[in-house]
């Protein structure tokens, strides 16, 4: 077994299977969206032609969303499954975010976290009677009668601000972002528009439709780890409880609910899972891979050892969950990059590799700049 190789072939990071973005966050269930920049390029990378319209179509339209769902921090899902995941992962995600606020001296009482909601909810409803009455004004006469435009309504911070004030709530940045998360493991909030630099918010209804019939914990819990294994594979029980967030009972539960659909190998130790459909032919060597901050490539595990020699493991990341964009060849972690420049600027602190990384800086800077 080739762990490095079968992992570039299922993330999707060498011979992408997939045309959209859709279809790519959708593989690997829920992907690390971390830094609102570098997340288009991650999803971009993985598929067949990247495109930064197609990302924002596919985000713009409700098919990719953006929330807070696994250890604390933020992730991409699909439409589809975005309200099964909710349900399965929430009441973990509320549990970590009060210790959080409990850590920094935080108390939001029912009373206020109940008021606050229904305000961020009217705030958003206003901008999509805003945006409903602006897409029905720029339509003909004839086109008013015909058409069904859609009604996404997307704020900011700044306008939650805006309405809590009107409402005499007074509140610093950092207690409306306990409240918007928690707006968020309710189902209430999901990610709005794409803009440049700046997150936006949308009523999930409308940005992903109503909810449907809620399925049973246990199918949520296999296909959970269905997606899990089939986007990391070889990955290990520790690799997915890390990820997931969950706890390890439900980790192990969710591979014995795959039954013959997974199985285990060991390599040097370790004892991977990997399942049936697990793509093991396509590599080819000599591919250098441009790689963004909190890639799912070392952040979806717990051990990063077998990509990334632990004696450059500070290159890409610290003790305090930073990650940075690095550099890949053949799949082992190489060097950095610097996405934000304008000049192609690498540092390569293992190997030779000039000129290797000049076709994949040109497909990066072609995806960013249309």
């Amino acid at each position: 077994m080739n762990p490095v190789a079968i992992r570039l072939l299922n993330q999707q990071l060498i011979v992408p299977q997939f045309k959209t973005p859709t279809e790519v966050v959708s593989h690997i269930g829920a992907m690390q969206a971390q830094e609102y920049r570098m997340m288009r390029w991650a999803v971009a990378m993985r598929t067949k032609k990247p495109s930064h319209q197609a990302f924002k179509e596919a985000y713009d339209s409700g098919q990719i969303i953006r929330l807070h769902l696994m250890r604390g921090t933020w992730q991409l899902v699909s439409a589809e499954d975005y309200w099964w995941m909710i349900d399965l992962c929430a009441p973990k995600a509320i549990a970590v975010t009060k210790g959080w606020m409990h850590s920094n001296k935080i108390s939001i009482p029912d009373e206020e976290l109940y008021r606050v909601r229904d305000i961020l909810i009217q705030a958003a409803v206003d901008k999509a009677v805003i945006k409903r009455e602006q897409n029905q004004t720029s339509l003909s006469s004839a086109e008013r009668g015909q058409a069904r435009p859609e009604v996404k309504g997307s704020v900011t911070k700044e306008d939650f601000l805006k309405a809590l004030a009107e409402n005499n709530i007074q509140m610093d940045d950092h207690r409306l972002s306990y409240h918007i998360r928690m707006a968020e493991f309710s189902g209430t909030l999901c990610s709005g528009d794409l803009l440049p630099t700046k997150a936006t918010y949308a009523l999930s209804t409308e940005k992903v439709g109503l909810r449907p019939a809620q399925i049973d914990r246990d199918e949520a819990l296999m296909r959970f780890t269905r997606k899990y294994f089939q986007s990391h594979q070889p990955a290990t029980l520790d690799d997915f409880v890390w990820w997931s967030g969950l706890n390890v009972n439900d980790c192990r539960k969710g591979i014995a609910l795959l039954g013959d659909a997974i199985h285990k190998e060991t390599w040097k130790g370790w004892d991977f899972y990997l399942t049936d459909n697990c793509r093991t032919r396509g590599f080819r060597t000599g591919k250098l891979l441009l790689i963004p901050p909190y890639d799912e490539y070392l952040i979806g595990y717990k051990s990063r050892d077998i990509v990334l020699p632990p004696e450059h493991r500070h290159r890409a990341h610290n003790n305090n969950g930073i990650f940075q964009p690095i550099i890949a060849c053949d799949g082992i972690i190489c060097g950095n990059w610097s996405p934000f420049k304008n000049k192609d600027t690498v540092n390569f602190f293992l190997g030779e590799h000039a000129g290797d990384w000049q076709e994949e800086w040109t497909r990066y800077k072609t995806m960013i700049e249309k």
